[in-house]
């Protein structure tokens, strides 16, 4: 059989895996991989490339990076403290919100971003009286647009400059993306501010996450502990814990100021049923509550096992300390990787494993917190979908394609030939993720570029505008998701504010970008 034809139905068959939602994102990659193999299309070596590809691994260790600043406290003292000082008014309190979510999406990524600051942005707008649902969208939607500030914005800005490098042209800079991040974060908040209270519901979901930085004061009247009584510290803090059925705990007698058996922990307090237990001869039954207190890792290494179940993990609510133990050397380590990144001294993956070493050695973050870090999902779809890149080019597939459209919009306009390498990236970015989307169009868009005489890099940024413009369901990023349950949002929801705003990503894609990057 023909291999653009088998190139073409694995590409169907993935997408129609990937709307389904039924077949795990990963998985689908793999099979795409395995199937290229099987079919004879790719050998071994280019049907596996994907996994040791230096994009793979770049963006691999983005994830470890952007776990220290989350787990340091980094991102709660940006999250509290920034946007404490904002006020309770609408328009103020949604702009700093937007920039601040911008910015720390630029340095580790959309997901991480929208996932830190949901719990502050829920607080922040509970207590200022404004419904989360005008709030959450607009937080998800400004990572898009932070995600185009800087190279470490996305997974799609690293596939773009690969590709554009791949095809002759330059790597874009680390900063090179903020020329048009910023225009696009600007409209973005322009579109929120004036026309968000009437595009955004106002709906109050039914349950609130969290506020974990409340949580010292929840504990202080659960277990009536004298204020001024410092629960949770920089380096130490508390753990509240449920003796578990069948635990070695059972029948041992222990009490409010007497060690834990590993004799690394204290005991603050002990209930049953809500009610304070005194006493040196209290005994422990299934169901006991325990308030433990003590230094962070070993809080973390006593409540992991079965013998007690964990209300509040303390690592997350380590997250909650601001600027906590470590932050000063994780900020360190990302300031020498933006560095290295903006300057080119080395190829964006070893500045990547440097960095992500050096927290590990430093011990910023542990190996298994380093690994737990990574978003394997990411890793093996980037990885599983590199190979229908090269199936696209090897097999002439992207040169069909390609041929295709220019015979509809025409050659004499890279204009237009823009336009329609956009709108396919947009509309495949609102159903499937934008990774994968960017993955499917980079080639043929380098193919376009090149049957038409002109630089690949205005195509290959409007590619990284259009994937980041994925606004119109809450399916079509991870970001989008996060918000749903916690905004009390609907599906139909997204597309009222997003419309507008994939409206703006496509103008700046067609008409800024060939300014900025000319054909």
């Amino acid at each position: 059989m023909d291999p653009v034809v088998i190139t073409l139905a694995i590409l169907a068959i993935a997408i129609v895996a990937f709307l389904s939602n039924r077949v795990p994102l990963g998985v689908v990659a793999v099979g795409v991989s395995v199937a290229l193999w099987i079919t004879g299309v790719l050998d071994l070596g280019q049907a596996l490339a994907g996994f040791g590809d230096p994009t793979v691994i770049f963006i691999t260790t983005l994830f470890v990076v952007g776990e220290s600043l989350d787990a340091t406290g980094v991102t709660a003292w940006a999250g509290q403290v920034v946007i404490g000082r904002a006020g309770t008014r609408r328009t103020p309190l949604l702009v700093v919100v937007c920039v601040l979510v911008a910015v720390i999406t630029a340095l580790i990524s959309v997901n991480g971003a929208v996932a830190a600051l949901i719990p502050v942005v829920v607080v922040v707008a509970t207590r200022a009286g404004i419904p989360p649902s005008q709030m959450l969208m607009p937080l998800a939607f400004s990572a898009h647009a932070g995600s185009m500030l800087a190279l470490t914005g996305t997974p799609v800005n690293i596939i773009v400059s690969e590709v554009a490098t791949d095809a002759g042209a330059r790597p874009f800079g680390f900063f090179e993306f903020g020329l048009v991040g910023l225009p696009l974060l600007g409209g973005t908040l322009l579109i929120i501010a004036l026309f968000g209270r009437w595009l955004l519901p106002s709906r109050t979901p039914a349950s609130l996450p969290r506020d974990i930085a409340a949580h010292a004061d929840t504990l202080r009247r659960q277990y009536a502990i004298p204020d001024g009584t410092e629960l949770i510290g920089v380096r130490n803090g508390v753990a509240e814990v449920v003796v578990a059925p069948r635990s070695e705990l059972v029948g041992r007698h222990l009490f409010a100021g007497m060690t834990t058996p590993s004799g690394d922990l204290v005991v603050v307090a002990v209930q049953r049923g809500g009610q304070e237990l005194h006493g040196l001869e209290t005994t422990l039954r299934p169901g006991d509550t325990l308030l433990l207190s003590g230094r962070w890792e070993d809080l973390e290494r006593n409540t992991t096992g079965p013998e007690v179940l964990v209300v509040d993990p303390p690592s997350a609510v380590r997250r909650s300390v601001p600027l906590g133990v470590g932050a000063k050397r994780a900020i360190g380590v990302l300031v020498a990787m933006v560095v290295l990144l903006a300057t080119g001294i080395v190829p964006p993956a070893i500045a990547g494993l440097l960095a992500a070493s050096a927290l590990v050695v430093v011990r910023v973050v542990s190996p298994a917190q380093a690994y737990r870090s990574i978003s394997w999902t990411t890793v093996v779809l980037v990885a599983g979908m590199i190979p229908l890149s090269t199936a696209f080019v090897e097999t002439g597939t992207a040169d069909l394609i390609a041929g295709a459209l220019l015979d509809v919009v025409g050659g004499g306009s890279p204009h237009l030939a823009l336009l329609a390498v956009c709108a396919l990236t947009v509309v495949l970015g609102q159903l499937i993720s934008n990774t994968a989307t960017v993955l499917i169009v980079a080639p043929i868009a380098a193919v376009v570029a090149d049957d038409l005489g002109v630089s690949v890099l205005p195509f290959m940024m409007a590619l990284a505008v259009a994937g980041a413009a994925a606004f119109l369901t809450p399916v079509a990023t991870p970001a989008n998701t996060m918000v749903l349950e916690p905004g009390g949002y609907r599906f139909g929801d997204y597309w009222k504010l997003g419309l507008p705003l994939l409206l703006l990503f496509l103008a700046v894609a067609v008409l800024y970008v060939p300014v900025i990057w000319p054909f």
